[in-house]
């Protein structure tokens, strides 16, 4: 006579504990990483703070005849430039990243898609700070662009056209399979803005059909924002409207890049 045995216990699952979609910790910690990376390469670096200034000289000593011109454009390219080198670098250093399994791994331990999207937002917007100080400096006082408002909100806004650049370079690498192809967004993603933005001729002067698309690109608000500064001495509210919709727009962006990024499972 056998004695029946008890049925084995089945064995016990393991769910991965819930990550917090945000965490400063980890945020910061791979910030840091971020930029250890970026401080082993002085070209990047070199690209992030020179190029603006680099560029603003060039377009003072281009307008020597007419420095009104450049207090005209001037102001607005302050946003711009920082804009499209922090878009270039973004995407390019993201897409490392991505191609590498970099982001895969990382995305293995217990980080949120959010941690991830936020430590490279805040590494580059340390450098972006750093940019639009120095360009903002280089522009006001060492180039004389006359400005009517303070420049510490030009200073404001070219870091809100940084970290715009910032997050649509994060967006992107998502669609870019190779440097090359990251490359190849800019003209798709910057310079239809760089066009209608308003930098070479008033919105309301356009087709009705790319004013209203103009409406609907950020860069537009950029400039809008640049230009109430040099007309206006006071904070007005057009300017409080355009930084917001900048930074609306920089969030949003940043919500996205989120979204693409996928966690690989065997």
């Amino acid at each position: 006579m056998t004695t029946p045995t008890a049925p084995a216990a089945a064995a016990p699952t393991l769910t991965p504990a819930p990550t917090r979609p945000l965490s400063l910790p980890r945020t910061t910690a791979t910030a840091t990483r971020v930029l250890r990376q970026l401080s082993h390469d002085p070209r990047t670096i070199a690209l992030l703070m020179l190029i603006p200034c680099v560029m603003l000289f060039l377009l003072r000593y281009v307008f020597d005849g007419s420095p009104r011109t450049f207090d005209n454009i001037g102001a607005s390219l302050l946003g711009i430039f920082p804009l499209i080198t922090m878009f270039l670098v973004t995407s390019i250093a993201t897409l490392r990243e991505r191609t590498s399994g970099t982001l895969e791994r990382l995305l293995a331990m217990p980080l949120g898609k959010g941690d991830l999207i936020a430590g490279y937002a805040l590494a580059f917007g340390v450098l972006a700070i750093v940019q639009s100080a120095l360009a903002t400096g280089l522009a006001v006082w060492f180039l004389g662009l006359d400005v009517t408002g303070s420049p510490w909100l030009l200073l404001l806004v070219a870091l809100l056209d940084a970290l715009l650049g910032t997050a649509l370079g994060l967006f992107v690498s998502a669609f870019a399979a190779s440097e090359f192809q990251a490359v190849q967004f800019m003209p798709a993603v910057i310079f239809p803005q760089l066009l209608l933005c308003g930098l070479f001729t008033p919105r309301d002067n356009m087709h009705p059909a790319l004013e209203a698309v103009s409406d609907v690109l950020p860069m537009s608000y950029a400039v809008d924002g640049m230009n109430e500064v040099l007309r206006h001495t006071d904070m007005t509210t057009a300017f409080v409207r355009d930084a917001l919709i900048v930074a609306g727009c920089a969030l949003l962006v940043l919500a996205l890049g989120a979204a693409t990024l996928k966690r690989r499972t065997t």
